[in-house]
């Protein structure tokens, strides 16, 4: 074990933060209404009352904006605990599937899925990491030593979790996680400054982009999907995110 230089951390922030905000201005630049109109769903914006175009248009945006983000920045965080984790134990992205980080602490192999937040997974989703959990298991033991001592962690970036024990595998989140992959009861703390760099001028760039593509979503939604008196089309739009796709009939032959 390698003690964490705080210095090292703030760096490695500063550094590659961008990343996070070059990606949110790629994702919104190459963002179109038609697709956010199919994902997002018409009944929820009809029971808000959100009878305008400019309040619906940015309704639906602002939420595929928000969960966007969300996975943009859960990816950056999982790249930063692997090299924090490399840092300290010589951790490394693992090559198993479903598993994010491995390392050896204390003659043991730990093997990480590394998660945003602490609620993160349904049923479905529990079993398929409990199965690349026992699948990575197999695997290492079959490679290397079969009597490897091997522990799996589902680690969350950020909230609680006060049953860590979840019988097949241990759930650390926020503090416990870091502390966990870095030695430093701290570090939880300690990204919070650096995360912050040129967020600002970032932002301008993000908000004045966001701006110009709300007001050409707005455009295109009134031309496709209001009445002539300015209203909502609601028929004509809940048919267009869920009605049946009209078969395609061939070119007759002359």
């Amino acid at each position: 074990m390698k003690p964490l230089q705080r210095a090292t951390v703030t760096h490695y922030i500063e550094t590659n933060i961008g990343k996070f905000h070059q990606k949110r201005v790629e994702s919104l630049s190459e963002l179109k209404l038609t697709n956010v109109l199919k994902r997002k769903n018409p009944y929820m914006f009809r029971a808000k009352a959100l009878n305008t175009a400019a309040d619906l248009v940015k309704g639906i945006t602002d939420a595929h904006i928000a969960s966007s983000e969300e996975t943009i920045f859960g990816d950056w965080l999982e790249e930063f605990a692997v090299f924090v984790c490399g840092e300290v134990y010589d951790g490394k992205k693992s090559a198993a599937e479903g598993i994010d980080l491995e390392f050896d602490k204390d003659s043991t192999r730990y093997i990480v899925s590394i998660k945003s937040g602490s609620n993160w997974g349904n049923s479905s989703q529990i079993r398929k990491l409990k199965s690349s959990f026992t699948v990575a298991k197999k695997t290492l033991r079959t490679s290397g030593n079969a009597n490897m001592h091997i522990i799996a962690v589902n680690g969350c970036c950020y909230g609680r979790d006060n049953k860590p024990d979840k019988g097949e595998y241990y759930k650390y989140c926020g503090q416990v996680f870091w502390e966990f992959i870095s030695g430093d009861s701290n570090l939880y703390r300690d990204i919070i400054e650096p995360l912050g760099h040129q967020a600002k001028e970032r932002n301008d760039e993000f908000n004045d982009m966001y701006e110009k593509r709300l007001n050409l979503f707005v455009k295109e939604f009134v031309n496709n999907f209001c009445k002539d008196d300015g209203s909502i089309d609601w028929d004509k739009l809940i048919r267009f995110n869920a009605g049946k796709e009209q078969p395609k009939h061939p070119r007759k032959k002359r």
